[in-house]
C-alpha cells in the first residue's frame, strides 16, 4: 500500500513507455491482492474460501477506491473509474491465482492445506 501510495503522490510516476496505464494498474493491484490474501488466510498456500475471497476484494477494492481519491489532490493526476476498475481486476485475478493455489497445494500435500 506504501508503494502505491507513493507513485499515487508522483505527478508523472515513472512507467516505461511500452507499459500501458491500465496494465500497471492491474499488476500493482495483483501484488497487493496477493498481499492481502496471505493476510486474511493467515499465509499461503491455504484454501481460499468465500470469506477471504471477498474480503481481500473488498480491502483491495476499498484501497484502490481511495487511491483515486488521492490522486484529486495530485498536481497533474486525476480520479479515473477506469483505473479502479482496473484495481479491481488485478485483485480479482491474484484472489483467483491464490484459490487455485491452495487447491493445488492440498491435492499434493497428503495433510491437506489448513484454511
Amino acid at each position: 500500500m506504501a508503494a502505491i501510495f507513493y507513485m499515487s503522490s508522483l505527478s508523472n510516476p515513472p512507467l516505461p513507455d511500452e507499459v500501458d496505464d491500465k496494465a500497471a494498474h492491474i499488476a500493482a493491484y495483483a501484488g497487493l491482492g496477493i498481499t492481502v490474501v496471505r493476510a486474511v488466510a493467515g499465509g499461503l498456500p491455504a484454501r481460499v474460501g468465500l470469506r477471504v475471497a471477498l474480503l481481500s476484494m473488498a480491502i483491495a477494492t476499498a484501497y484502490g477506491a481511495s487511491d483515486e481519491y488521492h490522486q484529486r489532490f495530485v498536481s497533474g493526476r486525476f480520479s479515473d473509474a477506469l483505473d479502479l476498475r482496473a484495481d479491481a481486476v488485478g485483485a480479482l485475478i491474484a484472489v483467483a491465482g491464490c484459490w487455485v493455489w491452495g487447491i493445488l497445494a492440498s491435492r499434493s500435500d497428503p495433510r491437506g492445506v489448513s484454511s
